[in-house]
């Protein structure tokens, strides 16, 4: 049985669209990919001495467990060069789950819906743009709801449409 799985892939190291796109192929190794937002050049949040972030988020229908998943995107970001040097630092390519379906998930190596998805701009504006009815398991919230409660803050401008 499949479920929907949404992620959010950020980039800010070399040529950050292309590492998305070159991200993208790849998730679709794990599913078949539904929808891909635009993309977004973001403020880092954080650690804010580093490059700006190019964001989008991607609706993935696969039949794979959300840890086998989670196991599968931690491989492209390694294949593509990612290095966990400092937390929150630099990095080639960023991919989290940030909810699957109406799973919960709560183990050491995973954390399903994304724990702090509802605080990031840089995820929601994306995730709005193609899943904006989409309900958040445990705040009982849609998407566009959770935006629409952010503060003020956190730079997110669009900077390459949606491809249809």
């Amino acid at each position: 049985m499949s479920s929907v799985a949404y992620l959010s892939l950020g980039s800010n190291i070399g040529d950050r669209e292309d590492q998305l796109r070159r991200a993208i192929s790849r998730v679709a190794e794990h599913g078949r990919v539904l929808s891909v937002s635009s993309f977004y050049e973001t403020e880092p949040v954080e650690v804010s001495h580093q490059p700006w972030f190019v964001n989008c988020a991607v609706a993935l229908e696969t039949s794979e467990p959300a840890e086998q998943l989670m196991r599968g995107l931690l491989g492209i970001e390694r294949q593509m060069g990612r290095q966990r040097v400092r937390k929150k630092g630099p990095r080639t390519v960023d991919i989290d789950i940030l909810m699957y379906g109406d799973l919960v998930v709560n183990t050491p190596e995973l954390t399903v819906p994304h724990p702090a998805m509802a605080r990031r701009r840089f995820v929601l504006e994306p995730l709005a743009e193609i899943a904006a009815e989409a309900r958040h398991p445990v705040l009982k919230k849609t998407v566009r709801e959770l935006l629409e409660e952010l503060p003020p803050g956190q730079t997110v401008r669009r900077i390459r449409a949606k491809e249809e």
